[in-house]
C-alpha cells in the first residue's frame, strides 16, 4: 500500500533541517529555512525551534521523530482559512510514510460488510458521486496544554495546534453503504499507514460508532484548500470528523473495518480519555474516577490581532479581531471586554463559513488613559455553552477553553 523506505524517511527529515535545501516530495517543492530561528512560547521552558519541513513554511517544532509541528499563532490573524503550508502536524508513531505510490495505494473496507472493497484514489474520486466540500476546524486534543497549571505530561503546546480548512472528498456514508454495512454494526475502526518503531507499541487505530460513521458528514478527504493534502497532513486521503478532536482524523487512511462490538484498542480504551463528567475536569492533581473517550470540541475564542504586551495609542480607537469555534452547534455570540471582564460588549461576527469553521469576530475599544488594559474574549454557541472564566484541569491536559486574556499598554 505504501512505500516505507527507512532511508527515504531519514532523507525527508534531514532535508527538513538542512538550511537552504531544495528538492521534491510527492511532486511538491521542498523548501527550508534560510537561517535558524527560535520562538518562545509564553510558559516555562517555552523555547522552540522554527523549522520548515517539506511543503511547510517555518513552524514551531515540538518533536522531530515523528515531526510534531505547531502553527505560529500570528497565522490565525492572516486569514480565516489556515494555509496548507502553515497547518499544524501531529503524529503518534515514528514510522511515517514519506513516499506513497498511488499505483498500489488502496483503502480496504472489511469486517461486517456484504461486499469488502479495495479502493484506489481514482476509485474514490470516480465511483461515489459528486464530492462534497466542508469547511472545518481540526484541533489537537492537547492544544494549549503548555498553559495547564499544575503542568501535566505530554507535548507542551501553545495555542497553535489547530487549523481551519476547506476539505474536499467523499462522505464515508457512501463508501460504507456501497460495501453493504450490516444492520448489527456497532463501531467502525480506521487505521493509516504510519507504524510503530518498536515491537509492542500499539498501532494507531481509532473508532467511531456506526451511527456517527453513517451521519453523512464524516468524510474521506483527498483535497485541502483546493490542493492535494500535504504529505504531513495525510496524503493522499485522510478521515475528516467534523467537530471532533483531531485524534479521530486518521491520516494516510488505509484500513476501514466494521465491527459488531465496541473496539478495545489502546488508543480508544486507554488513551485520549477525559473525566466522565459535565466539565471533563477534576481538581488539580486528582485522577478521575471514571473516564470516557474524548469527543467534540468545547467552545473557544481567541484574540488574534494583538499580542501580549502590545502597545496601542491612548485616545485612539483600536480595532480588535479574532476567531471563535465549537464542536458544531455554531457560534451564537462573542463578547469582548477591555477592563479585565468587569464589563462585556457584543462583538460583531464575520462571515459564516459553516458551523464547523472558525468564525471571525471584530470589536473596538478606545483606551482613554495611559496604562495597562486587560482584553478578554468569550464565545457562546447556539446551545448556550460558553467559556469558563477560570481554567479547568484534567490529568491529560485536554480541552482547555478558558476565557483568553491579552494585556496591552496604552501610551
Amino acid at each position: 500500500m505504501s512505500t516505507f523506505d527507512p532511508n527515504g524517511r531519514r532523507r525527508f527529515l534531514r532535508q527538513a533541517c538542512t538550511l537552504g535545501a531544495t528538492g521534491t516530495l510527492a511532486g511538491h517543492a521542498l523548501t527550508s529555512l534560510a537561517a535558524p530561528a527560535t520562538v518562545t512560547l509564553p510558559f516555562a521552558n517555552g523555547e522552540r525551534d522554527l523549522i520548515a519541513y517539506p511543503q511547510k513554511r517555518p513552524l514551531i517544532r515540538q518533536t522531530s521523530r515523528p515531526p510534531q509541528l505547531e502553527t505560529p499563532f500570528s497565522v490565525f490573524n492572516e486569514n480565516i482559512i489556515t494555509p496548507n503550508d502553515a497547518f499544524f502536524v501531529r503524529y503518534h508513531l515514528g514510522n511515517i510514510p514519506t513516499n506513497i505510490d498511488l499505483n498500489t495505494y488502496r483503502i480496504k473496507v472489511s469486517g461486517l460488510v456484504d461486499k469488502p472493497l479495495e479502493l484506489s484514489l481514482a476509485d474514490l474520486k470516480q465511483q461515489f458521486g459528486k464530492p462534497v466540500e466542508l469547511v472545518a476546524v481540526t484541533q489537537c486534543s492537547g492544544n494549549s496544554r503548555g498553559f495547564f497549571a499544575p503542568r501535566v505530561g505530554g507535548g507542551q503546546l501553545g495555542n497553535g495546534a489547530m487549523g481551519n480548512a476547506r476539505w474536499l472528498g467523499i462522505p464515508l456514508k457512501r463508501v460504507l453503504e456501497k460495501a453493504g454495512i450490516r444492520a448489527n454494526a456497532r463501531q467502525v475502526t480506521f487505521e493509516g499507514l504510519d507504524r510503530p518503531v518498536l515491537p509492542g507499541t500499539p498501532e494507531f487505530v481509532k473508532a467511531l460508532d456506526a451511527a456517527h460513521a453513517l451521519d453523512g458528514e464524516v468524510m474521506l478527504a483527498y483535497a485541502m484548500n483546493g490542493a492535494d493534502l500535504p504529505m504531513l497532513n495525510g496524503y493522499p486521503v485522510r478521515l475528516v470528523v467534523p467537530g471532533y478532536y483531531g485524534t479521530y482524523w486518521v491520516k494516510h487512511l488505509a484500513d476501514i473495518k466494521v465491527l459488531d462490538k465496541e473496539f478495545d484498542g489502546f488508543w480508544m480504551q486507554k488513551a485520549y480519555r477525559i473525566p466522565d463528567n459535565d466539565c471533563a475536569c477534576t481538581p488539580p492533581g486528582k485522577a478521575p474516577e471514571k473516564t470516557r473517550p474524548i469527543g467534540r470540541y468545547n467552545v473557544r475564542s481567541f484574540i488574534t490581532s494583538l499580542n501580549e504586551g502590545a502597545r496601542v495609542a491612548r485616545g485612539k480607537t483600536v480595532q480588535v479581531r479574532g476567531i471563535a469555534f465549537d464542536g458544531g452547534k455554531g457560534i451564537r455570540e462573542v463578547q469582548f471586554s477591555s477592563d479585565d471582564g468587569k464589563t462585556w460588549h457584543a462583538a460583531k461576527l464575520g462571515k459564516d463559513l459553516g458551523r464547523y469553521s472558525f468564525r471571525e469576530w471584530h470589536a473596538e475599544f478606545t483606551p482613554k488613559a495611559a496604562g495597562d488594559y486587560m482584553l478578554k474574549v468569550r464565545a457562546t454557541n447556539t446551545a448556550g455553552d460558553t467559556q469558563p472564566l477560570d481554567p479547568l484541569w484534567n490529568p491529560a491536559g485536554y480541552m482547555r477553553n478558558v476565557v483568553e486574556a491579552v494585556r496591552v499598554t496604552a501610551a
